[in-house]
């Protein structure tokens, strides 16, 4: 019957709509998020509010309203060819930020750079990449994140079940139009079908059966393109270590903690030695810093008190170091916090609760083993080559490249994707340094013989086995 092929189109046209309006609703802004991480955040502000190396970009629409979208799009791909072909938007960014020059993007397609807006957009107005925003804490990690995507599965999943209404409803007043239709053609055996009857048809078997393939087939590639990456990954770590101190207020260069990074493949952890090096002189000991540099000491098994290293640290056991550090930390807590003056009961539970968490921290056994031990945030899956020293010696690439801000991070994060696109993307855009770099030196003839602006792509930055060798 003729009823009948309308349900099914009907079910069909309602599962389409669904996965187009979820395709559209969760691609753009989050692809723009990523876009956004991985070309504009190094310059621009990620609050959208704020300037930095370049200009806030909230509302940039609205100030580029007044001429084409092209105009836009090009500003984006090519703005150094924008301010010398005199387009007076561009001229007006030129004379407030020069000489700091936009990067070029020729890569970016039409709708990546609608993708960005969209993300730039709502981040400016609300404050998250797909409105409406709720805040959730992540315990096992001890990040705070913003759940978008958890309030739009309750939006699309809302929708999903109007529409799986609907479709009910409609079936229910198909199958009585066809008994109506049967009983007025004459027809004196017909029977009026039963919801059973009508979930059990071929028709919605069929439907459900389609609706199952093309959901679990979208979930599995979109699971297969995100499996092992992890942006925005943000551990809690044993020590309250805060980037934006060192490398933010204090200048700490990255390469005098990870110092590897310029002469290995790894840019190593930093080992507690490390931290000693400043700390044994820098000995903070307010409440708020205090316990922090008690679990560096207990690690390192550095003595604040004489200012050495202990000859015979891994012999002692729990409760020697315990006595050792906490008579300090009593000591440094009445020098430096102005609640206490002298050694009172309160002095002693507060340094007891300290080292309660120093020992956790450090994972600390009866024999007084146990040490300091970062949880790595940048992991690359076993079949991926990457060498630190290449990109920032030879490349001379930035820190903040790869690994944004991180002189503004109060705790650290996974900045980019890391993904091959992503890594692919930079090698065709960044232009080998030639001059004075020595790295370049049998590549000299070739920049002048053959192009003006060459990239890594051009000198094998594509070629397969220069990462998966």
């Amino acid at each position: 019957m003729i009823y009948n092929r309308l349900t099914t189109r009907l079910l069909y046209f309602g599962l389409l709509f669904f996965f187009s309006f979820q395709l559209s609703a969760q691609g753009d802004a989050n692809k723009g998020k990523a876009l956004f991480k991985a070309n504009c955040a190094t310059c621009h502000a990620k609050n959208m509010k704020s300037k930095l190396t370049g200009p806030a970009l909230g509302g940039t629409e609205e100030r580029w309203a007044e001429y084409p979208r092209q105009d836009l799009y090009d500003w984006v791909r090519n703005a150094p060819k924008m301010i010398e072909d005199g387009h007076p938007r561009a001229k007006e960014l030129w004379a407030e930020y020069k000489p700091t020059a936009m990067n070029l993007f020729p890569n970016l397609s039409d709708q990546d750079i609608d993708d960005m807006l969209l993300y730039v957009n709502n981040m400016y107005v609300s404050g998250c990449a797909n409105p409406p925003c709720a805040t959730a804490v992540v315990e096992d990690t001890g990040a705070t994140n913003t759940s978008d995507s958890g309030m739009s599965g309750w939006l699309f999943g809302l929708l999903l079940g109007v529409l799986a209404l609907l479709a009910l409803v409609l079936t229910r007043i198909v199958s009585n139009l066809n008994y109506m239709a049967k009983v007025k053609e004459g027809q004196t055996d017909v029977q009026r079908s039963t919801m059973m009857d009508v979930l059990t048809s071929r028709g919605v078997v069929s439907f459900a059966i389609f609706a199952l393939v093309v959901l679990g087939g979208y979930t599995t590639v979109n699971n297969a393109i995100a499996l092992g990456r992890q942006q925005g990954y943000q551990p809690k770590q044993p020590i309250n270590f805060s980037h934006k101190i060192h490398a933010g207020t204090h200048k700490i260069d990255c390469q005098y903690c990870h110092d590897s990074a310029r002469k290995s493949k790894h840019a190593s952890i930093p080992a507690a030695n490390t931290c000693v090096n400043c700390h044994s002189a820098i000995k903070y000991g307010s409440n708020e810093g205090h316990d922090e540099l008690a679990k560096i000491y207990a690690s390192a098994g550095f003595d604040p008190k004489s200012g050495q290293y202990i000859d015979d640290y891994e012999n002692m056991n729990l409760a020697q170091k315990k006595k050792l550090f906490t008579d300090w930390m009593v000591e440094s807590t009445i020098e430096n916090d102005e609640r206490y003056s002298a050694k009172t009961d309160a002095v002693v539970d507060l340094v007891d609760s300290q080292w309660k968490n120093i020992e956790t921290a450090l994972n600390m056994k009866e024999d007084g083993s146990g040490k300091l031990e970062w949880v790595k945030i940048h992991n690359l899956p076993d079949h991926v080559y990457f060498n630190h020293s290449q990109h920032v010696v030879a490349g001379k690439v930035e820190c903040q490249t790869c690994h944004g801000q991180v002189e503004e991070m109060e705790v650290l994060e996974q900045y980019a994707p890391l993904s091959m696109g992503w890594c692919v993307n930079c090698h065709r855009e960044t232009k080998v340094d030639f001059e004075g770099n020595e790295y370049y030196e049998v590549w000299d003839q070739y920049h002048k013989d053959k192009k003006e602006n060459v990239t890594v792509e051009d000198i094998g930055g594509l070629e397969c086995q220069k990462c998966h060798y």
